[in-house]
């Protein structure tokens, strides 16, 4: 019963700290996958950076078109789920475990993120100074305070760095 009270508690741990640094996990669902990647329209053998990438499922329909991706995610028990579901697509798929705004981030061309409003002034920030332009940024469901939106579909949001 203890090792059950346990694991209750570092899995809510890994869940609060998710909140801290961006948004809890909420899978993305299929509709704004599509979407997001349609929007983005990035080609085979770019790369897209997923900041909170949960379960995959992005990585992988990304990899499905022939993108290349980075997914970070600070919960382990999700990067190890994850990392087993996205084994077959391991050539273009890299997940890295831990606090995407420590970490250095790849050249990329563009950024995927379903991350809660009040992270979504500072991420405009940062991607204002990325050395890496230009880049494109499609945000589910949450916009970016004053910033002009190029194009939107299925509550997705693509913004443009150049």
């Amino acid at each position: 019963m203890a090792v059950l009270w346990l694991v209750l508690l570092i899995v809510f741990i890994f869940c609060f700290a998710a909140l801290v640094v961006g948004a809890p996990y909420l899978p993305t669902l299929n509709t704004q996958v599509n979407a997001a990647l349609d929007l983005v329209d990035l080609r085979k053998g770019q790369t897209l950076i997923e900041l909170g990438s949960g379960d995959g499922r992005v990585l992988i329909a990304a990899a499905k078109r022939g993108i290349n991706s980075v997914g970070y995610e600070i919960n382990p028990i999700l990067v190890v789920v994850s990392y087993l579901i996205t084994m077959r697509y391991r050539k273009q798929i890299k997940i890295v475990w831990g606090n995407y705004w420590k970490k250095q981030w790849p050249d990329a061309d563009g950024v995927f993120v379903f991350l809660i409003s009040r992270y979504m002034r500072k991420l405009d920030s940062y991607l204002s100074d990325y050395p890496h332009k230009p880049i494109k940024l499609v945000s589910f469901a949450f916009k970016i305070p004053d910033k002009k939106i190029s194009r939107s579909e299925d509550g997705v949001y693509l913004y443009q760095y150049k």
